[in-house]
């Protein structure tokens, strides 16, 4: 590979702004690829894949590369430069790579392989959680898979189209999709390409979801006609997924505390011709008072630590704080009683995170059977989905019926 002088700025000044200027990745890599109109899928695919190996991998290149926070631009060409002799690519003749140690880069690599925090690249307060909380032979191909690249995985939406005609239609348009036994309505890219210019997306005929994700919906075992809530519903895939569960019969109230997520459902249900969404801001206690005993099935799709969605968004492991994660687990315990309370006696409330945390997990679920606000309430099952196992992300969901003489 030859490397070209404007796309590795372009790479060099994506990771400023991730690192030092703390901005996300996602939306960091957006911009670089609006950057220059001339830049073809390749060009695009390299700044993308470089950017978000380096974020992966921060701890270990700047270990290698003897560099520490914040990293100023020679430093970060210093990561570049590991990044590169790593891969195998010939560093060019630039001010930037002059007297990089090539041999010393790939003998401290092997040395420090050997450690999982390095190998990795995660904090030590991170590997020290995952240690407690899962076994250790579980926590070391977690965070290996973890470390592996996201599959692009479509959701069928069933109100417009067959998954069938789906992966027809985008194979027309040079988009070869496959299969995935267990998930009725997903198909996966064979390779990545931009989804969103798409016909079969602007005719609302898919919703990018990854796999983990779209079984959330059909635990809740929707039926047309119920009247169901889903109370953390963000910018609403989920939502979406339960209204074509229900082919848009019946009533779904999608609730968040973030107006402008909700916005952005009011977009997306309108292109995937949904029309039985009703929008709630919880502004205050009102909104969940008013629900009482009203919803045959309730979701709450916790927020949570996304220590299940790593690969996704390899950032978060130097965004994440441990004063978060305690502070999540109580604003879970604190959703789970409030929210539940939204329930009719005989109705089903899932509860769901992109963790695999069992702190936020089955231990949430246990405390609040034991709780006041539970006692009503009957485990009826549950699935703890890792990456490990899956190959898709790390997920949680639970189970629960209220009795009928709540």
């Amino acid at each position: 590979m030859r490397l070209h002088r404007n796309l590795c700025y372009a790479v060099i000044d994506g990771l400023h702004s991730i690192f030092n200027d703390k901005n996300y990745a996602d939306k960091v890599v957006q911009q670089l690829l609006k950057r220059d109109k001339r830049w073809g899928s390749r060009d695009r695919g390299f700044i993308a894949d470089t950017v978000y190996s380096i974020v992966r991998y921060k701890r270990l290149y700047a270990e290698i590369a003897e560099v520490k926070e914040p990293f100023d631009r020679d430093n970060l060409w210093r990561l570049f430069a590991v990044w590169a002799t790593l891969k195998g690519i010939k560093l060019p003749d630039w001010k930037y790579f002059q007297s990089t140690p090539t041999r010393k880069i790939k003998g401290r690599f092997d040395e420090l392989s050997k450690t999982r925090k390095y190998r990795e690249s995660i904090p030590d307060w991170m590997d020290e959680l995952g240690l407690k909380e899962l076994s250790e032979p579980v926590w070391t191909k977690e965070l290996a898979a973890q470390n592996q690249k996201a599959d692009v995985v479509l959701r069928t939406n069933t109100l417009k189209i067959t998954k069938s005609d789906l992966q027809k239609q985008l194979e027309s348009e040079d988009i070869p999709t496959h299969s995935i036994d267990g998930y009725k309505d997903a198909l996966v890219l064979n390779e990545k390409a931009n989804v969103f210019k798409t016909e079969a997306f602007k005719n609302g005929w898919f919703e990018v979801q990854d796999a983990s994700s779209q079984l959330v919906a059909e635990y809740l075992k929707v039926q047309p006609g119920m009247k169901v809530v889903d109370a953390c519903a963000g910018a609403g895939g989920k939502t979406l997924h339960i209204a074509s569960l229900m082919q848009n019969k019946g009533q779904i109230v999608a609730m968040d505390i973030y107006e402008s997520k909700l916005k952005k459902l009011k977009v997306r249900a309108r292109r995937n011709g949904v029309h039985n969404i009703e929008l709630k801001v919880i502004d205050s206690t009102k909104p969940i008072k008013k629900l009482h005993n009203k919803a045959d099935r309730l979701l709450i799709d916790a927020p949570c630590s996304g220590l299940g969605v790593l690969k996704r968004n390899p950032d978060s492991k130097w965004k994440l704080e441990t004063k978060f994660i305690e502070d999540i687990k109580q604003t879970q315990a604190q959703i789970l009683n409030d929210y539940s309370k939204m329930v009719k006696p005989g109705g089903i409330m899932v509860y769901a995170t992109c963790s695999v945390l069992p702190s936020e997990n089955q231990e949430q679920i246990s405390n609040f059977l034991k709780s006041d606000s539970g006692k009503d309430f009957k485990f009826v099952k549950d699935k703890k989905i890792l990456a490990s196992e899956s190959g898709f992300d790390g997920f949680y969901m639970a189970q629960l019926q209220k009795s009928t003489n709540a």
